[in-house]
């Protein structure tokens, strides 16, 4: 299970999704994340009832946003990483 090797928070994945009343949704996942890539779909379907896209191109972080994003006709990106975000007062 995907929850015991990394911390997925899918509930503010399904959380948002709702926000934004999202139809269908692109997740973006780092290399040792995409074999959960199956279950973390399921997961948001079954809460929402969302379409999901897995992206299986290349994820390098944050600023590396799929090609074509917008041709793909998404409501909502999902990328997820393998660390925290974290921003110091001093800077990055």
């Amino acid at each position: 299970m995907t929850e015991k090797l990394y911390q997925v928070e899918t509930e503010k994945a399904i959380a948002k999704i709702k926000e934004v009343e999202a139809k269908t949704v692109c997740i973006q996942l780092p290399d040792g994340m995409k074999p959960y890539a199956n279950e973390i779909e399921a997961e948001l379907v079954r809460a929402t009832g969302v379409r999901v896209l897995i992206w299986l191109g290349s994820n390098f972080g944050a600023c590396d946003i799929p090609l074509g994003l917008e041709r793909m006709k998404v409501d909502l990106l999902i990328s997820w990483g393998h660390n925290k975000f974290v921003k110091r007062v001093e800077g990055w």
